[in-house]
């Protein structure tokens, strides 16, 4: 029941982020509230989504997270399957809604799905995600997994990371930094150009950052 309630926390808080993260982007098309707005709204979303569900579930909302769990062995292969199978399924709800909802937005937009920028390649588009998730993953390693570290202010530190990531990153490669944000705007929209970006960025960046923080930055219990 416990592992029940969990995956429903998971895609419900997903669902959360890529509905006003991708729906953010979809308003400022007409709102014009620009990159400052989506930023807070992305940040805003998941430190509430993460008070609400950290509880029940851990609140990864990310299969890059959950990915980063299962390597320092905070989360079994099954469950971790099962968390990102959740993760992506409140995406993919979003995406659909997002696309019944915003009708006459730009096509340009793909329903918020990230895009490269003009000048990023395939291989910078990686380096970036890879960069930004890596101080995501770190943060969350470092104020949310750490038993040493302050109580009750993780949500907001992690909600500030991604805020000032897609500030710095927005204009490079979207600032996704979560396969599940992309993917669901992605699977509405049917665009799916350099996605695996999105994955592999991610993925490398919450491997490094949970890896670091474990290995050496985490203070061993004393036998």
């Amino acid at each position: 029941m416990n592992e029940y309630r969990a995956y429903v926390a998971e895609a419900i808080a997903t669902f959360a982020l890529v509905f006003v993260g991708a729906g953010s982007i979809l308003a400022d098309s007409t709102a014009h509230f620009g990159l400052i707005g989506i930023a807070l709204a992305h940040g805003l979303v998941l430190m509430c989504m993460i008070y609400a569900t950290a509880h029940i579930s851990g609140a990864h909302i990310n299969p890059a997270v959950t990915i980063g769990m299962w390597a320092t062995r905070r989360i079994s292969l099954l469950n971790a399957l099962a968390y990102i199978l959740s993760q992506l399924s409140g995406a993919a709800v979003a995406g659909l809604l997002l696309k019944i909802i915003f009708t006459g937005t730009p096509d340009a937009l793909a329903l918020g799905t990230p895009m490269l920028g003009s000048s990023v390649s395939f291989i910078k588009g990686i380096i970036v995600e890879a960069i930004l998730t890596f101080l995501i993953v770190f943060t969350i390693f470092g104020v949310a997994v750490d038993k040493q570290a302050p109580q009750g202010m993780y949500g907001v530190a992690i909600g500030l990371v991604l805020t000032f990531d897609i500030l710095t990153g927005g204009v490079l490669t979207g600032a996704s930094m979560n396969p599940a944000r992309t993917f669901g705007p992605a699977i509405a929209s049917g665009y799916w150009t350099n996605h695996a970006v999105y994955w592999i960025g991610p993925v490398i960046g919450s491997l490094v950052a949970a890896i670091v923080y474990t290995v050496l930055l985490e203070k061993r219990p004393k036998k």
